[in-house]
């Protein structure tokens, strides 16, 4: 796997909603290689503090432009640093990590659940030639400001949320049995809390259709080194999410 550990310097960044945040950083020897569904690490200073670098799915990728796109939510001290970033700053970029998404759907439904949409983006753009359906859900409608981001990209957007504020009230594995009977969907991609993972899974295989799922776990290294990212797998063994994932088909974890 191609990966690099390089200095990133940012274009932009702006607030989404909330503690939610859009980066945009020139980063040209890891946008040339990236593939949808991976991840880069990052260190946020130039010191040990914070001592770990923290891992962050890449929303969206220029590889013309040579920039990278990450949305994040602020969380603890690494996240508010890296919020107070601007224009021209620099950052240690490595990356990019991880196995992505397989492409081999013509019929693609995505679900995302809260800031599980963030990965999902990249992957709706490389379907334009088959504009893929997008089920995404959050707790309000104030965590729901991805339509705007996925319009005209994905072909249908269906929204769920906890109180009902916009779109369904419910959860997206709530609306996935209507839709799977209303299309002729022959892959589903899905990135979330592990619930809602676990129910998507259960449901695709009640379906008999394919399914990859994309694991939010933390990541001390990111190069499979620490350990500290393993899932069960199928079989009594144990997966590394940061190299042997984040994306798996549903089958090979163990719910």
């Amino acid at each position: 796997m191609i990966k690099t550990c390089v200095t990133a310097k940012v274009i932009k960044q702006h607030p989404l909603a909330g503690d939610v945040f859009q980066l945009t950083v020139a980063v040209p020897a890891i946008a040339a290689v990236s593939r949808p569904g991976q991840f880069v690490h990052l260190r946020l200073t130039e010191t040990f503090d914070p001592l770990l670098r923290r891992p962050f799915s890449i929303a969206d990728c220029d590889a013309g432009q040579g920039t990278l796109t990450l949305i994040y939510r602020v969380v603890g001290r690494g996240t508010r640093l890296m919020a107070g970033l601007q224009s021209g700053d620099s950052l240690d970029c490595m990356g990019p990590l991880g196995n992505g998404f397989a492409l081999n759907s013509q019929r693609p439904l995505l679900i995302g659940g809260g800031m599980g949409l963030a990965p999902l983006l990249m992957l709706a753009r490389a379907f334009c030639s088959r504009p893929a359906t997008i089920l995404m859900g959050g707790r309000n409608e104030q965590e729901l400001f991805w339509p705007g981001i996925y319009a005209g990209i994905c072909q249908n957007i269906h929204i769920t949320t906890d109180d009902g504020s916009v779109g369904q009230r419910g959860f997206t594995v709530d609306l996935l049995p209507g839709l799977l009977k209303q299309g002729e969907f022959d892959g589903i991609y899905a990135c979330g809390p592990h619930a809602m993972l676990k129910g998507v899974a259960a449901t695709a295989a009640q379906y008999r259709i394919a399914c990859q799922v994309s694991l939010e776990e933390y990541m001390a290294c990111g190069v499979g080194a620490c350990l500290s990212c393993t899932c069960a797998a199928a079989g009594g063994k144990r997966h590394k999410v940061c190299t042997d994932g984040p994306v798996f088909r549903a089958e090979e974890v163990v719910w």
